[in-house]
């Protein structure tokens, strides 16, 4: 149940092990605070209440991007996102493959509409390994990075992780990205194998690898709204 607090609406507490209090704001422009277990709602406020000009900021700037982020209804004519540029969709009858990309086209099967969603979202996360693992093998090869592997996930939190154990994480979403972008996370989490914190010397590496990483990093930034099914 939401609370009001000055204004501010919190949409969602979410409640788990961690041992701080988050703020989040979505792309909706809605509050969501993620607290330990212990923590009393009266804490919660507090937290909330010392951040309330950088709550404002963000919503204000969310509710003013251009274009607006739409919800998907998987129809003729609709556009969607791979590697930075927008393809329509088309619904084709008798198809035996549920969705195809061919022709600057996506062709959907009139027969999957209903669940196109998970389609398009199985779809992009083929290529999404397919390229990703492409380009992480690339720089790593370039740079002499050893990691251990590859992974795709569903996060809409962060495009990019590297855990302890060499792995590397990426949002499946990031397909729908222009590839100079999605190098820029590329190199970004392989330069977190060697230097775990966002120090001077991390970003000298990262430039080493793409001197111009900062156009991408903004394009994200202004961006990332729209990587969304």
């Amino acid at each position: 149940m939401g609370a009001e607090i000055m204004q501010i609406k919190i949409e969602k507490i979410i409640r788990s092990k961690r041992k701080t209090i988050a703020l989040q704001i979505t792309d909706d422009a809605t509050l969501i605070v993620k607290a330990p277990f212990e923590v009393s709602e009266n804490a919660i406020n507090n937290v909330v209440n010392k951040h309330l000009e950088w709550i404002e900021k963000k919503k204000k700037n969310i509710l003013a991007r251009d274009p607006k982020p739409g919800k998907k209804e998987f129809v003729n004519g609709e556009g969607f996102l791979y590697l930075g540029k927008s393809y329509k969709l088309k619904l084709v009858e008798n198809q035996t493959t549920p969705l195809i990309f061919q022709d600057n086209c996506f062709f959907l099967s009139r027969e999957y509409q209903p669940v196109a969603k998970e389609i398009f979202k199985n779809w992009y996360n083929e290529r999404a390994k397919e390229k990703i693992s492409e380009r992480v093998a690339w720089y790593a090869q370039k740079r002499g990075f050893a990691y251990n592997k590859v992974n795709i996930t569903d996060t809409n939190q962060r495009w990019g992780s590297c855990s302890a154990k060499g792995n590397l994480n990426f949002s499946w979403r990031l397909i729908m990205a222009p590839l100079v972008v999605i190098d820029y996370v590329v190199v970004h989490e392989l330069v977190h194998l060697e230097e775990r914190n966002h120090n001077k010397l991390f970003w000298n590496k990262v430039k080493m690898l793409m001197p111009d990483y900062v156009k991408h990093q903004e394009w994200l930034k202004k961006n990332g709204y729209l990587l969304r099914l």
